[in-house]
């Protein structure tokens, strides 16, 4: 909804590959996906276009978006580089003037019919050139070339668009929050069973698996979704035929490198168990042996 209502609309209500206008000036409007690192962000944004692809087609001569991660190093110079890039201009002099750039992208997003420019990580940008990137953003915003703007990155992102209030008016806010198992447990079951199903595993029987897998992956649904796939890459290595918190405690200790006591698939009590204590973590009991 909040991509779908950033888009023109023909007289039957059908949505259009254009940037909508909201105003007496034609001004457009974006919006800001938030979340914590890891919370799927990215992913999600991506899936959202990608399913309004019949809208949002690619032609040889059109560009109806243009997607960009903010590069390193993060700087407004370099941001307008890698977007003239994405947009399919390779003769971009890196020693020409930061805003003259700027002004040339904004002349090829009218040149493909751009709809919608998004900027993932955008939190990276705001750490230098504040007030240019977000003049940048008005910019874009206005004028006979304007184009809807979708900008995804942390809650340091929403901070600075709350920092200028013109800004600010133009953009919604969708943020992603914690996963929590009376919430999102079925849910996340049911995306276990299909991914077991795809690929011929029976799913884990474990009453408390799911709580071990939220709080061992921050709460966050990007990052369970990736423990989930490692756990399977254990599975089918070993060739077995059943899914088990042994795999998640395998895939846990991977991208923890931490030891049995401090796997929140062993501990009894995983839940005070703090992931990201390091050495200062507490060590409750061992639930069960490691598998050899």
């Amino acid at each position: 909804m909040h991509v779908k209502r950033l888009l023109g609309r023909d007289e039957e209500g059908r949505l259009l590959p254009q940037a909508r206008r909201l105003t007496r000036t034609g001004e457009t409007r974006g919006m800001m996906l938030v979340g914590a690192p890891g919370s799927g962000k990215s992913h999600l944004m991506d899936r959202t276009l990608s399913k309004m692809g019949e809208v949002l087609e690619r032609s040889v001569d059109t560009r109806p978006v243009i997607a960009c991660p903010v590069p390193s190093p993060a700087t407004f110079k370099s941001m307008v580089l890698a977007l003239l890039e994405e947009s399919g201009f390779e003769g971009a002099n890196p020693r020409q003037e930061a805003w003259s750039l700027w002004q040339m992208f904004r002349h090829r997003i009218g040149m493909l019919e751009t709809a919608l420019v998004w900027i993932d990580e955008a939190q990276d940008l705001f750490c230098a050139d504040r007030r240019l990137i977000l003049r940048a953003l008005k910019s874009l915003m206005q004028g006979d070339n304007a184009v809807a703007v979708v900008l995804s990155g942390t809650e340091e992102l929403a901070e600075v668009i709350r920092s200028d209030a013109q800004v600010k008016r133009r953009f919604t806010a969708m943020g992603l929050p914690e996963m929590v198992e009376t919430v999102h447990g079925d849910m996340y079951r049911a995306v276990l069973a299909d991914y077991c199903g795809r690929v011929g595993l029976e799913p884990p029987v474990e009453s408390d698996l799911i709580g071990r897998i939220f709080h061992g992956a921050r709460y966050r649904f990007g990052r369970a979704i990736e423990l989930l796939l490692l756990a399977m890459e254990f599975a089918i290595e070993q060739d077995d035929e059943y899914l088990t918190i042994d795999h998640f405690a395998s895939a846990y200790a991977m991208n923890e490198a931490c030891p049995a006591s401090e796997n929140v698939f062993y501990a009894d009590n995983y839940h005070v168990l703090d992931p990201d204590a390091g050495d200062d973590a507490p060590m409750p009991r061992s639930r069960r042996k490691r598998k050899g």
